[in-house]
């Protein structure tokens, strides 16, 4: 894991949160975006935790340009910020996660483990401000794609922030289940991750209505 961040304390406040968990091991650091891809050319981490504000080359910068060039590389956004708008910016740029710096650490670690595991890349906080900003569908036409009624069940949950296994508990179905929809989903519109889903649902009004059918 690389830790990007332009202050030194924050750096060390990081690794003093991740130190209760051995997998994740620490291989560099840098404080500035610029320093930052040049990390990850020399070091190869598997997972950057990327500063959203930094100076000269910021966060999303950075990280354009990292996955650019390193696609398997796993990158989390890191701000003080719930602004939806941040969080819509980070994934188009290519994060698969947007993890808010004042989360209790436990819940750093829970949110880690879900990212490696392509789990749930959407804080339950930053759901919350996104279901707030969206609460009104902004009535674009929705793509029109296949989309089952229990895959929106699962979409909208996912959207609420829940895990796999929690999606699984609600709708009383699987958790092998959960990510075979989640599978179908991503292929069907041609989306990475799941945060990208949400900000796509959100964006085409899907949570407050069934998508179109061919």
């Amino acid at each position: 894991m690389l830790i990007v961040d332009d202050h030194a304390l924050s750096r060390k406040g990081i690794l003093s949160i991740l130190s209760p968990e051995p997998r994740f091991v620490v291989v560099g650091e840098a404080a500035d975006g610029d320093e930052a891809i040049q990390k990850v050319e020399e070091l190869r981490p598997d997972l950057v935790l990327m500063d959203i504000r930094m100076p000269e080359v910021n966060g999303l910068e950075a990280t354009r340009r990292i996955k650019a060039k390193f696609p398997q590389v796993i990158v989390v956004i890191l701000s003080v910020s719930d602004d939806v708008g941040d969080f819509f910016e980070a994934i188009k740029s290519g994060a698969q996660g947007y993890l808010l710096k004042d989360m209790n650490p436990d819940q750093w670690l829970d949110y880690l483990r879900s990212v490696v595991e392509g789990d749930t890349p959407v804080s339950r906080e930053l759901a919350s401000q996104i279901l707030q900003e969206f609460r009104v569908p902004a009535g674009g036409a929705a793509a029109e794609v296949v989309i089952s009624e229990r895959e929106l069940d699962v979409l909208r949950k996912v959207a609420e922030g829940l895990s796999n296994r929690e999606i699984g508990e609600e709708l009383h179905i699987a958790e092998s289940t959960v990510k075979n929809h989640l599978r179908n989903i991503l292929e069907k519109l041609r989306l990475r991750n799941r945060a990208q889903l949400v900000a796509y649902a959100y964006e085409q009004g899907w949570l407050g209505k069934k998508p179109r059918g061919r």
